[in-house]
């Protein structure tokens, strides 16, 4: 699927579930820094670039970076020395530039092809490899056919923020040694738990999806009555029909919106039994998650969210580092 990267230069794989979880991984010694778990939230992942920013200016360390679909390719271009570029080009969309890296196929796995996108990260990327980087990173993926989770950090980088950032669907799966891949977000969309296995003392998660569904209630609702559009009066029917267009979704839009509902749910689950040393959850529920145009209200977010935490981060660097 993807030319560029030949057999030699694409990833190599760990089930983090599966026998070659731990095999695969140096243990690192405590280091100074932080580890950052970037989380996935598709538009709302440019918010990393803001929380990396201040980051930066508090002159905080990051020892390394695990991530989930955006959060991955955020974190892969932060630690490729890329950021700038990334930052130029998401301060840069509007809808229409958006619609032009858009690559829409019939009869394939995925509505897009996801290639122009590649041809993007290819004119900055091309030829890093993930063990080349200054920091230890892993993307996350999942494997469609099987469900295992899938930590990426070998190879090339373009190739495992590509298959970490693959939403089913929307993108073709990504095809790594024989393992096909998707978004890493069905599975563990908050990477904590791959910090802790690389041993991190200080573990940050930036959590996009904090918000977006309040606490995830249980409401019990009345079904009311069925009524055929065929057989509804003519005023029943006018009221259906605007009914209708105030909550057509889409296809896209379905999917999307199913996949925010999933993500939010594991991520509840998963940081329950593995929680991080802090996390900056920055407010983005109002950002939809294809809004990709709104770059400079997530990046504004995310700095604005972290700095607030700066020192309680500083504080913890001093008692658990």
């Amino acid at each position: 699927m993807l030319e560029w990267a030949s057999f030699r230069s694409r990833p190599q794989v760990q089930e983090a579930n599966g026998p070659s979880s731990f095999g695969g991984i140096q243990a690192s010694k405590p280091k100074s820094g932080i580890a950052l778990a970037l989380g996935g939230g598709c538009a709302r992942g440019w918010a990393h670039i803001g929380v990396l920013r201040a980051l930066e200016e508090a002159g905080i360390e990051i020892s390394m970076i695990a991530g989930t679909s955006i959060g991955a390719l955020v974190g892969g271009c932060y630690l490729a020395g890329k950021l700038d570029d990334l930052e130029e080009f998401a301060r840069g969309l509007t809808r229409r530039r958006m619609f032009g890296l858009l690559d829409f196929r019939l009869g394939g796995n995925g509505l897009l092809g996801g290639m122009r996108l590649d041809a993007r990260l290819r004119q900055h990327l091309e030829g890093v490899r993930i063990e080349d980087l200054p920091k230890p990173f892993v993307a996350v993926a999942s494997e469609i056919r099987t469900g295992h989770e899938i930590w990426l950090s070998n190879g090339s980088l373009i190739a495992a923020m590509r298959a970490s950032y693959a939403l089913p669907g929307v993108f073709e799966p990504v095809d790594c040694n024989g393992r096909l891949l998707v978004d890493g977000a069905l599975v563990n969309p908050v990477p904590v738990s791959v910090c802790r296995a690389h041993e991190q003392p200080l573990v940050v998660a930036v959590n996009l999806n904090n918000d977006n569904f309040g606490r995830a209630a249980v409401i019990r609702h009345h079904a009311g009555e069925f009524i055929a559009r065929k057989d509804a009066p003519a005023l029943a029917a006018v009221d259906l029909e605007h009914q209708a267009r105030e909550t057509k979704l889409g296809i896209t839009g379905v999917m999307v919106e199913a996949f925010n509902i999933i993500q939010d749910r594991i991520s509840r689950a998963r940081l329950a039994g593995d929680p991080p040393d802090l996390s900056v959850q920055p407010k983005l529920g109002h950002v939809g998650m294809t809004e990709f145009h709104r770059a400079d209200e997530a990046i504004r977010m995310g700095y604005e969210s972290t700095v607030a935490r700066i020192g309680e981060l500083e504080r913890l660097q001093t008692t658990l580092v």
